[in-house]
């Protein structure tokens, strides 16, 4: 009986290590087909050739007012007169403010009838002096009376311009901060002018930019706030590069004949610099960040090769390649995360 079941067990034991082999000879064929029949990664690439760049640098700037100026008074006194309205354009020039100059006035009035003696007095003193009836010495005292009320009379004058506000320019008046009656001295702030038309842009852009730009630059601004677009042109170019920052600092200027950019507003610059037309582009998801900079995967000799590569301007949807790849070059812009060098591939190239 013992002898029957050792026979069973030695029978099971054959055909359960039959059933194995079998198994794992029918699992190496499986894997040896799934090997033969996988060929190389298919992916999407282009090939680079030269192309056109519109060189443009974008940026955010700030307006500012051609003109702008605090108004304030040169002296203090009582403010007699008020003659602008708040908001209102004005002329180079116009009286916006008077201050009380009557104590002026009065001594103007008193040096100019003083004038007109000693102006008297001088002319007969000259006749004498022409007959050789009195000294130059003499003649010499009345000229200098003469001269010296004349300048007396001047100096009154330029006081009672001092008495005087006149816009500097031809501007928008803002509003007004002091009543008429009221009295200010050379510190109160009675009004701001501003010169809105043409109006400055002040912006900022790349220390690897500044041998790139020249006064005359065309740029485009535009503001989200109005959806408005805006032409300018650069006109000043700040001498030096800001050290901490790494940027240069530029203005333009714009023409703002609908008084629609006010200063202190944020808007959004083109900045159009000499065309490039030999450019390498590649698609921006093609630039993988590494430590050290940036890296691209190209297809050559049938897998997959990295390059460190330096990179320029970008757009929208490509980076140009300053170096590291060469026309003819061509660079794999799907499947990136999957792929490691030696990699076979195959690149779809559009």
């Amino acid at each position: 009986m013992v002898q029957k079941f050792r026979i069973v067990i030695l029978v099971v034991g054959l055909g359960c290590s039959l059933i194995i082999s079998s198994c794992s000879s029918r699992s190496k064929d499986t894997t040896l087909k799934s090997a033969a029949s996988t060929g190389p990664m298919v992916v999407n690439g282009v090939v680079l050739k030269p192309q056109r760049l519109d060189n443009i640098v974008r940026s955010s700037g700030t307006v500012l007012a051609s003109e702008s100026v605090d108004l304030v008074a040169e002296a203090a006194g009582r403010l007699e007169n008020i003659s602008f309205i708040e908001g209102s354009h004005v002329r180079s020039g116009d009286l916006l403010a008077k201050i009380n100059d009557d104590d002026l006035q009065a001594q103007l009035r008193k040096t100019e009838l003083q004038i007109q003696l000693a102006s008297e007095q001088e002319k007969r003193q000259k006749q004498l002096y022409d007959k050789s009836l009195i000294s130059n010495e003499q003649y010499d005292i009345s000229l200098n009376q003469l001269n010296t009320l004349k300048a007396d009379r001047d100096n009154l004058i330029a006081s009672i311009r001092k008495r005087e506000i006149r816009a500097p320019f031809d501007g928008i008046i803002g509003l007004r901060y002091v009543s008429q009656g009221g009295y200010v001295s050379q510190t109160t702030h009675i009004a701001s002018i501003q010169k809105i038309n043409p109006v400055k842009i002040d912006f900022s852009i790349p220390e690897k930019y500044a041998g790139k730009v020249s006064v005359g630059d065309p740029v485009q601004l535009s503001n989200d706030e109005t959806k408005l677009q805006f032409t300018g042109k650069l006109y000043a170019i700040e001498p030096k590069i800001d050290p901490t920052m790494g940027t240069l600092q530029l203005r333009a200027i714009c023409d703002n004949k609908s008084e629609k950019l006010f200063p202190g507003a944020y808007v959004q610059i083109e900045l159009k610099l000499k065309q490039i037309n030999d450019a390498l582009m590649v698609p921006t998801q093609a630039v993988i960040p590494v430590l050290k900079g940036q890296m691209v995967l190209i297809r050559k000799n049938g897998v997959v090769v990295s390059i460190p590569v330096k990179v320029g301007i970008r757009t929208a949807t490509n980076v140009q390649i300053i170096s590291g790849l060469s026309e003819g070059d061509t660079v794999i812009t799907t499947g990136i995360m999957q792929l490691r060098p030696g990699v076979p591939v195959k690149v779809t190239t559009k």
